[in-house]
């Protein structure tokens, strides 16, 4: 609310801990007045209102894609109670093939060898016979049940990651010019460029060094060594 108004340094309460002693909230703020005086007060890093917002989109993406693996971790669960045994022919159960297979089987339609020509894609490497052999378990009107849940669930998150990855790529519009040079670091994707920017920001003056901004993301391992001993 004040950020606008005023110069806000917001600090690790740890490291500004008084003495042990009489603590009230006048004699807090008097020695809190002293360290920033003194300025032995250092401030933690708190992006930009955009970022903030960026960052809140990126972190709620990761949340639903967990959600997502999660319901197609159950729906490979039910195909397993089922004796159906698709993932030893498709590489990818929630391909195109596998999506049409699985719609089929939560449909209840009666699938055979000249359905599987229609659902299966010409790029499977997995034959018709060897699909059709995998197919061939024991499926009750539970496990159908339970994977319209897990489907109904998946599909909905499927939606609301689409949306949100609209609204990441609206916030990144300012930005483009750094997920580019982002983008050119092997094994970093668009998404991982957003991810970059959410979390640190674009502002690098923000940072002492390049070891400050290692420890910060936490990729540099703490030393607290006491009586020959580090731990």
């Amino acid at each position: 609310v004040l950020e606008s108004d005023f110069h806000l340094v917001l600090a690790n309460a740890k490291h500004v801990k008084n003495v042990p002693g009489r603590k009230t909230d006048v004699k807090d703020a008097e020695w809190l007045a002293k360290l920033l005086r003194s300025g032995l007060i250092e401030g933690n890093f708190v992006p930009p209102e955009d970022i903030r917002d960026l960052r809140d989109l990126t972190r709620y993406r990761k949340k639903l894609i967990h959600q997502r693996t999660s319901e197609q971790n159950r729906i490979h669960k039910v195909l397993q109670d089922a004796n159906i045994k698709l993932t030893s022919v498709l590489s990818n159960v929630f391909g195109v093939s596998g999506r049409r297979i699985l719609e089929a089987i939560i449909n209840g339609e009666k699938i055979e060898m000249r359905n599987l020509c229609e659902m299966v894609d010409g790029r499977t490497k997995a034959s018709l016979a060897d699909i059709a052999n995998a197919m061939n378990g024991r499926i009750r009107r539970h496990h159908r049940e339970m994977m319209r849940y897990h489907w109904e669930h998946m599909t909905y998150l499927e939606k609301s990651i689409e949306e949100l990855e609209k609204q990441i790529d609206l916030c990144l519009e300012p930005y483009r010019k750094e997920v580019e040079l982002l983008d050119t670091i092997p094994g970093l994707n668009k998404n991982g460029a957003a991810t970059f920017i959410a979390e640190m920001g674009v502002d690098m003056s923000v940072f002492k060094s390049v070891k400050h901004l290692a420890s910060w993301a936490g990729l540099s391992p703490g030393n607290n060594e006491s009586a020959g001993k580090k731990k």
